[in-house]
């Protein structure tokens, strides 16, 4: 295969110095040919198929430059597990392609694609991460042309050779030296950028299918939610809400009153989402359509005119978003007066921008279209990228640069994390499926796109019961949580499987509401950082071997809940776990509480009303165990603490607070950042160094109501220290058969210094 793929990108151009040498070299060749009276037929150079033209099918992309192609390899001695390269349904550590298929990063819109497979899918990121038990590096290919890899054995020792190639640009490479996995995750940051700090709720629940009919429709779905008790923040509308797929308008017959239905959200505090494509209806009564092309802004095709491909809408234009003032141009479409029905509860959803062309060879662009000056085979795979920047501007710019973003993307380029979220694509309603979706967003993480997140029940057929709710589990514990089917499978609301199902989903949601707090402060470290949010074993044990192939076990940052995923129907009533990798390790299973020590596997009973979910010895986690209808509902709620004490009977964590939705954590250092401490019977709240605390005006708001000290012993007494010096006693509960402290009431502020002693 890769000497197929060297073929079609061989060495030849067209310049005009080189045209004139290969003329000169021809005069001098034929001048020695008649030499000493021998007279030869001079050898006639012969083109090769594919050199100035390419064929796809039917498709045909010329090559006006000519053939040309940039290599390079790499040799990693030492090595034997490499990762990274997303997008590929395939697992974490990438596999030996000798005697296979490359891995090929070339972003396509794909249907119902495989699994264990290197064919491209939505999005690429060419950033791969070498690791052995004494350094972690990271290689970065800076081009977004057609990209392939090959990764081998070497011939002699432990070896790990790579190889890139790509059809266009020029070789520029950032190796960088790690030592560490969070130091590769601090370098690649300082190139591409963080991940996006998300407004709070779009970490919570999203509802969503392809499509919700009309108006009464999401009434109707948004009211089952609150009938049977379940949280949700976001509901989406696919391509149909549109008038005839006329992006940024609405069906007048299923959504004549947009802003009604929008301000019934924002009544009960919740969102909506509608999807904005990049494909342009060619429609002269269309205000979009004809401000691009008034305006010059679409890309070309070869012959100067604008391209044109099939899409949703039929015949289409597509946006040169390479092009800054289209870029502007399009952020200012979002402007409320400009996108009419809009409110500050509406996102976006910017789907197909791989870009997506039904008549295009591979469902895409024709690599012979012009962007300007550039070709669009140098830069296919920005395409996205661009979409997306200029969407988070649009709505950064609405609000007059107060609120925070939130923009879902389906394509994507290094980078893409400071623009917001992406998904996984149009998976499937399979186990596999399930099973897949945890080593695709473990991939996403170590190249910095934190958050992502794949369609829950799959996209495409329909899950079985059983399924479903497994998928829900697993989806409240990976960063972006989103359900979402397609237009003809059968409604999959969660109440729609029998009461029992209904319960099983309503806690796996509400388990995720619980957790935001959690969230949110890793993901605002994330954008401080750049350090992934969902982490692979071996990232925070590094030199422990066992760790280097296990993709169905993850960690969100640390400190530390490790989960395993069950992936297979039927096979739900054990299964060995590495959760406890360190004899010095204690592990608590979230739901019971009960301890396990470290340096042995375990065998774990599973029933479809749980999980396994550990937190880690050591570790303090904030939750909020009040839930209600939606994120914004708990934002006054109080805070309960899970102290989880190590085998020395310690533990640390931290609480981050902000107003969950601006910019003013950033612009006016409005937030609450503190340090939380177990050691020597107490624990304490201290301001993090460098950073501003900004008190509630509100006594206790937020507020420390409750906290649980797992692993602990029982005091004679808890006493709590203000921040003025003065003492109370605390009430406790302790429970002997899980050794569980319970401080009630305890009536301290999040954002003051105080300490609990217990004695």
């Amino acid at each position: 295969m890769w000497d197929k793929i060297k073929s079609v990108f061989s060495s030849k151009s067209q310049t005009d110095t080189e045209e004139a040498g290969e003329k000169e070299d021809t005069e001098k060749h034929d001048k020695e040919k008649v030499s000493e009276g021998e007279e030869e037929e001079a050898e006639e150079e012969v083109d090769q198929p594919g050199m100035w033209e390419e064929t796809f099918k039917t498709h045909a992309d010329t090559k006006p430059n000519g053939p040309s192609s940039i290599s390079l390899d790499f040799s990693l001695p030492g090595v034997e597990h490499v990762y990274g390269i997303p997008e590929h349904a395939d697992g974490l550590k990438l596999k030996n392609t000798d005697g296979g298929d490359p891995y090929r990063l070339y972003n396509l819109d794909v249907f119902q694609y495989e699994l264990f497979n290197p064919m491209a899918l939505y999005g690429a990121v060419p950033v791969l991460l070498s690791h052995n038990t004494h350094r972690t590096m990271g290689l970065f290919w800076l081009n977004a042309a057609e990209t392939w890899v090959d990764v081998s054995s070497g011939q002699v020792g432990v070896c790990t050779d790579v190889r890139w190639i790509s059809e266009s640009g020029i070789i520029d490479v950032f190796i960088m030296l790690g030592p560490r996995p969070n130091d590769v995750f601090t370098q690649y940051s300082s190139l591409t950028g963080t991940q996006a700090f998300p407004p709070l709720s779009s970490l919570a629940y999203h509802q969503c299918r392809w499509n919700y009919n009309d108006q009464e429709d999401v009434s109707a779905v948004d009211q089952g939610f609150d009938e049977h008790d379940i949280p949700y923040d976001f509901i989406w509308l696919d391509i149909e809400h549109t008038d005839g797929k006329r992006y940024f308008t609405w069906d007048n017959n299923k959504f004549p009153q947009p802003k009604d239905m929008l301000q019934g959200l924002l009544d009960k505090r919740r969102k909506m989402v509608t999807i904005v494509d990049p494909h342009i209806k060619v429609d002269s009564s269309y205000k979009i359509h004809t401000e691009i092309r008034s305006r010059g802004y679409y890309i070309k095709n070869k012959d100067g005119g604008d391209y044109e491909g099939w899409c949703w809408p039929g015949n289409a234009g597509y946006p040169d978003f390479t092009n800054p003032e289209m870029r502007k141009w399009w952020a200012s479409m979002f402007a409320y007066d400009q996108y009419e029905g809009s409110m500050e509860n509406l996102y976006t959803w910017n789907d197909m921008n791989e870009p997506s062309v039904f008549n295009g060879p591979e469902v895409t662009m024709h690599k012979d279209a012009l962007h300007g000056p550039w070709e669009h085979r140098d830069i296919h795979n920005l395409y996205g990228f661009y979409v997306q920047m200029a969407t988070a501007e649009g709505q950064i710019q609405r609000s007059g640069g107060l609120e925070r973003p939130f923009v879902l993307t389906r394509a994507f380029f290094a980078g893409s994390q400071r623009y917001g979220a992406v998904w996984t694509g149009d998976n499937a309603a399979e186990w596999g499926h399930l099973k897949m979706s945890i080593p695709m967003c473990l991939s996403l993480g170590l190249v910095g796109i934190s958050f992502c997140g794949a369609d829950v029940g799959g996209f495409f057929k329909t899950p079985s019961a059983e399924l479903l709710v497994r998928w829900y589990q697993a989806g409240a514990y990976q960063p972006f949580f989103r359900a979402h089917a397609h237009l003809d499978t059968p409604r999959r609301e969660p109440w729609l499987f029998g009461p029992d199902n209904t319960a099983l989903i309503r806690e796996a949601v509400r388990q995720r509401y619980t957790l935001l707090p959690y969230w949110y402060l890793q993901f605002y470290h994330a954008q401080r950082t750049g350090q992934p949010v969902m982490r692979p074993l071996w990232v925070e044990y590094p030199e422990d071997i066992a760790t280097f192939s296990i993709d169905n076990e993850f960690l969100i940052v640390l400190p530390v809940e490790i989960y395993h995923m069950f992936n297979q129907p039927d096979t739900f009533s054990s299964s060995d776990l590495l959760a406890l990798l360190s004899p010095s390790q204690v592990w608590y299973d979230v739901h019971t509480f009960q301890r396990h020590d470290g340096a042995q596997n375990l065998s774990i009973p599973v029933t479809m009303s749980s999980i396994p979910v550990f937190q880690r010895g050591g570790s303090i986690i904030c939750r909020k165990n009040r839930v209600r209808r939606s994120s914004s509902c708990m934002e006054n709620d109080p805070y309960t603490l899970y102290v989880a004490l190590d085998s020395q009977g310690n533990a640390e964590g931290e609480i981050y607070i902000d107003d969950g939705h601006t910019f003013k954590h950033k612009t006016d250092k409005q937030f609450i950042h503190r340090r939380l401490s177990f050691t020597a019977n107490s624990l304490s709240s201290r301001s993090v160094p460098l950073t501003n605390i900004i008190i509630p005006t509100r006594p206790c708001s937020p507020c420390v109501s409750q906290v649980n000290i797992l692993g602990a012993q029982k005091p004679d007494a808890v006493t709590l220290t203000a921040t003025d010096g003065g003492e109370s006693s605390v009430e406790f509960e302790f429970d002997p058969d899980t050794a569980v402290l319970t401080l009630r009431k305890p009536g301290v502020n999040a954002g003051v210094n105080w300490t609990l002693h217990l004695r």
